[in-house]
């Protein structure tokens, strides 16, 4: 059975309280942390960090003596290690933010790395180690349709223009906010199962008709 050399660490919360005067929340704040007299510092016993694998070295008493090995990563520090996932989902939002922006479908690799990302961030958050394999990435959706506020207002329009049941209403009267919430009613209560189902069924006839010509072009 080979020994290990395990190097342990944990952070003391060092605190102390000073009095500042300014303009602002922010200012003092902005004060207290530019402050470098650090003469009335207290250590906090009461709430350390918790205790986190810094260091491991094969053998006995062998710290510093010889190449370290890889800590497995449920061992690092928590916040350490959900800081350098933040770094890591930010980058995959941006990516997303760009293909939505550009109204392209997200490419199978990002999908691919957001499924294996997040099945890593649910590893994170219970200390455990990470994912050996990169999970099946979900298959990929479709949307049918978008509902967009301005083109809500170009219908409002065409209503108001045929429907004299709202008397003198204007198209300018009808706020942008009552809009959005009337979208956002729609979109959650309207049922488009039907539609959707009929979608789906057609797309398997279009790929049984694809399939068929592929395999019996006679």
């Amino acid at each position: 059975m080979p020994d290990f050399t395990i190097e342990t660490t944990y952070h003391l919360p060092i605190f102390r309280h000073r009095t500042f005067a300014a303009e602002t929340l922010e200012a003092a704040c902005r004060a207290a942390i530019e402050d470098d007299n650090w003469d009335i510092a207290e250590k906090d016993h009461e709430s350390p960090g918790e205790v986190h694998v810094t260091a491991v070295w094969g053998g006995t008493h062998s710290a510093y003596t010889g190449p370290s090995i890889p800590v497995p990563s449920q061992f690092d520090e928590a916040v350490e290690r959900r800081a350098r996932h933040f770094e890591i989902l930010l980058g995959l939002l941006k990516i997303f933010f760009d293909d939505a922006q550009a109204a392209r479908p997200p490419s199978p690799d990002w999908l691919t790395r957001s499924a294996w990302e997040i099945a890593r961030g649910g590893a994170i958050l219970g200390r455990a180690p990470d994912p050996d394999q990169p999970v099946d990435p979900p298959k990929a959706s479709h949307i049918l349709a978008r509902l967009q506020e301005d083109q809500v207002r170009n219908a409002i329009a065409e209503v108001l223009d045929v429907d004299r049941s709202f008397g003198a209403l204007s198209v300018a009267a009808v706020t942008d906010d009552e809009i959005h919430a009337a979208c956002l009613d729609i979109a959650i209560t309207m049922d488009l199962s039907d539609v959707v189902g009929n979608a789906e069924f057609q797309s398997a006839l279009a790929a049984i008709r694809a399939a068929h010509r592929r395999l019996y072009p006679d």
